[in-house]
């Protein structure tokens, strides 16, 4: 992959740092881009939510289209070569999508492999050049409520995250566990 140029777009601090930590220019969004966006040429770079079952957690997705709920295209290009990635296209969503009757509605709907909330505010700037992500939760995962643990900013709810872990215990620990399996493979796939 050449990032020469590029700009990797993350809604989180955790992405933020791998990005980093693989070497690349990388700048928080935040949720949706609540934080605001960058000038330049755009990576929408983290992890996604898989929309059906033939996608594991760990797997790296090197988008080609971002659609929206009914598969119109928002964005469509080449995928930008990361090594080991699987070909997709990410579907844009304004909220985290908990239910897996949904996530496999939305993928049939939309024909979509995965979901994010931020690839679909960068395609809409025009300068959305490609989409890495990883899957951090597929259908079957209990992810209710880890949307409470991030500030707008990306930055991290402590106490959303302690309520989480209270309330959810086994959920949220298999979840936190999927997802720093997903930043793992993220940051060994742009490194």
């Amino acid at each position: 992959m050449d990032a020469q140029g590029l700009t990797f777009a993350c809604a989180t601090t955790a992405e933020q740092r791998v990005a980093r930590r693989a070497g690349l220019r990388a700048v928080r969004i935040g949720v949706r881009g609540a934080a605001g966006l960058p000038a330049g040429d755009l990576v929408s770079f983290g992890l996604a939510g898989a929309l059906h079952d033939g996608l594991r957690v760990g797997e790296v997705l090197d988008a080609t289209r971002v659609v929206d709920s009914d598969g119109a295209t928002l964005w469509e290009g080449t995928p930008l070569g990361v090594a080991g990635a699987r070909e997709a296209t990410m579907l844009a969503s304004d909220v985290l999508v908990h239910d897996p009757a949904e996530r496999r509605r939305l993928h049939e709907s939309s024909g979509a492999d995965a979901v994010d909330m931020e690839s679909g505010v960068l395609a809409a700037t025009g300068r959305l050049t490609g989409v890495v992500r990883a899957i951090s939760d597929v259908p079957s995962s209990a992810v209710k409520g880890v949307d409470d643990t991030v500030h707008e900013d990306g930055s991290t709810d402590v106490i959303g995250l302690l309520r989480w872990v209270a309330t959810k215990r086994v959920d949220a620990i298999r979840s936190m566990r999927d997802a720093m399996t997903a930043l793992r493979a993220l940051q060994g796939s742009a490194a």
